[in-house]
């Protein structure tokens, strides 16, 4: 396992390619509504991203992706290849989003909830959410990975639904996947110790049913084995000298 340790001048562009990452989910919000498909919204990331920003959308042609955003909607937990599919009242939709800024990557996820959700759509994505802050919390000097993957699991299963075991967070910076991987599940006091200078994503996938996902016969789009709800946050994380930086954080958040 090889972790980048990222120097002073890495991270300001780490901080560059988190905010705009950030921005894109900013700027993507009032498109996200009953009627539009979610190609629409794709096309809208890639133009702002490559026209505004003068920067990559990474998982174009990332292993073979198509398209330069990921949305995963109700039942699709990660990695949905967006497409004609009409968003309607009462969806959720992640939206997933990587920008290449001067050789480094932002990495961020966000849940919209299009009209009113149902009880069930409404507390997945509220648990999620807690979910991540709960394991960003965790960072600092000396903190174990296990740390945080314990502290996701502890609150997700306590409020009665269940973390996606088969995907995780990861490093990243120069590329998109680094090591670590973050296990959004896991035991106290076990595994790395977070060293500062360490940057990596924390995104719980967490769903309504169990934890189970099958991948479609497109390669890239993971579903709940069980077709119950699943919703995901992500954000990319520094760690400091005292604890941690958020590096994707969007203005509502501050």
């Amino acid at each position: 396992m090889t972790i980048t340790i990222k120097t002073p001048q890495e991270i300001e562009k780490m901080r560059v390619a988190g905010k705009l990452a950030a921005q894109v989910l900013e700027m993507i919000a009032p498109y996200v509504k009953a009627g539009v498909s979610t190609e629409a919204l794709d096309q809208r990331c890639h133009d702002y991203i490559v026209n505004i920003q003068k920067a990559i959308p990474a998982p174009l042609n990332y292993r073979g992706f198509p398209k330069s955003i990921c949305t995963s909607v109700n039942h699709q937990v990660c990695h949905g290849i967006p497409s004609q599919k009409i968003l309607k009242k009462g969806d959720i939709i992640n939206i997933d989003v990587t920008v290449i800024k001067d050789g480094f990557h932002g990495d961020t996820s966000k849940m919209f909830i299009i009209g009113k959700p149902s009880i069930q759509a409404k507390r997945v994505v509220e648990i999620s959410h807690k979910a991540l802050f709960l394991g960003i919390e965790q960072v600092k000097p000396g903190t174990k990975l296990g740390d945080i993957g314990y502290a996701i699991q502890h609150y997700v299963e306590a409020n009665h639904c269940s973390v996606v075991r088969d995907y995780c967070g990861h490093g990243i910076g120069r590329q998109f996947h680094e090591d670590p991987q973050v296990l959004h599940y896991g035991q106290r006091n076990t595994g790395l110790s977070l060293k500062a200078g360490m940057t990596f994503t924390i995104e719980p996938m967490v769903n309504i049913g169990g934890h189970q996902v099958k991948l479609l016969k497109d390669d890239w789009t993971v579903v709940t084995k069980d077709h119950s709800l699943s919703a995901q946050w992500e954000h990319t994380i520094l760690v400091t000298d005292t604890a941690y930086e958020i590096l994707t954080l969007r203005n509502e958040e501050k």
